[in-house]
């Protein structure tokens, strides 16, 4: 209520203040330390979520007469490439959805356009459990990256990216923020229809306060950032989950009821998803969401919406 002696709580105060400007700041140097954001690039605090950025991709990043490489390895990218083909041509330079999504292709599998303004992929994909475990090499093709999902979980050499974007409520910070870290010298060349709101230039210009920014969403992502750096950074992060996924990996693995799925080598630490093989029970699991409660210490996993004496049965 009386925020470092304002006399106001942070959803009080104007966004031009010298206090909010100072939460702005120091939000915006911890984003930029935690994933060593080279000058080379800004760090944009955007609304409209990820999805929006399936729209400012293109009209930034898309020239008239152009064309860009987009893989679809699940629902988002997907998503994406359907929107980015209403501002020019699309070329789906990877598509998994014959095989359901259960992997992610190799760098070798990437039918690349040598002339394409970039090259689109989402990195981790929440519904299918799958998640690049590698940087695709395009060249002198800017790569562009929806990290909605894994941002923040693991070490990423942003100097080899032309644009990174993220909704901020998976992992850092409630719904309404969204991140957008973009090389500089790929900003300014934005299609003539685009909207005022939608160019990078314009919110690299006003740094990010064209208009008033979700100031909430940025002060929380401030403590997440901070409380981030108290675990050990990204690397601390990137430690954690992978042991947590290892433990659950394993036994979906030496389950005989329950099959991650995910294909090795593809497989998600973020998100987990499998199957029973059975549709039936399959619905009835995804019904009861909450679908699992489990305690790693103990090994002892909870399945809410599954016959007890199936998961008897398992291993």
């Amino acid at each position: 209520m009386n925020y470092r002696g304002s006399g106001m709580s942070v959803m009080e105060m104007s966004h031009r203040s010298a206090v909010y400007a100072d939460i702005f700041a120091e939000t915006k140097a911890r984003m930029k330390a935690a994933l060593s954001v080279p000058d080379t690039h800004e760090v944009l605090f955007l609304q409209g979520g990820a999805s929006t950025q399936f729209s400012m991709v293109p009209l930034n990043l898309l020239p008239v007469g152009g064309s860009a490489d987009y893989a679809v390895t699940g629902h988002f990218s997907g998503s994406a490439s359907k929107e980015a083909a209403k501002f020019g041509a699309v070329h789906i330079a990877a598509d998994t959805s014959e095989q359901k999504h259960t992997f992610i292709p190799a760098q070798r599998e990437l039918n690349l356009d040598p002339n394409a303004a970039y090259f689109h992929y989402c990195a981790n994909n929440t519904i299918y459990g799958t998640e690049w475990q590698y940087m695709p090499e395009t060249g002198s093709v800017p790569l562009v990256c929806d990290m909605s999902s894994d941002i923040l979980s693991r070490p990423v050499d942003v100097s080899k990216y032309g644009l990174i974007y993220a909704g901020a409520q998976k992992n850092m910070a409630p719904a309404g923020l969204t991140v957008v870290i973009v090389k500089k010298d790929l900003a300014g060349h934005e299609r003539p229809e685009t909207p005022l709101m939608l160019s990078y230039q314009r919110m690299i210009e006003k740094d990010s306060m064209f208009n008033t920014p979700p100031c909430w969403c940025i002060y929380i992502l401030g403590l997440v950032l901070e409380w981030l750096e108290e675990q050990g950074g990204v690397a601390g992060m990137e430690q954690i989950k992978r042991e947590r996924a290892r433990r659950l990996y394993d036994f979906l693995d030496n389950s005989k009821v329950f099959t991650p799925n995910a294909r090795p080598g593809s497989r998600s630490d973020m998100n987990v998803t499998f199957r029973t093989g059975d549709p039936a029970l399959d619905k009835r699991r995804d019904a009861a969401l909450g679908d699992v409660v489990h305690d790693l210490d103990a090994e002892v996993f909870i399945f809410h919406g599954v016959p007890p004496q199936i998961l008897s049965d398992r291993r």
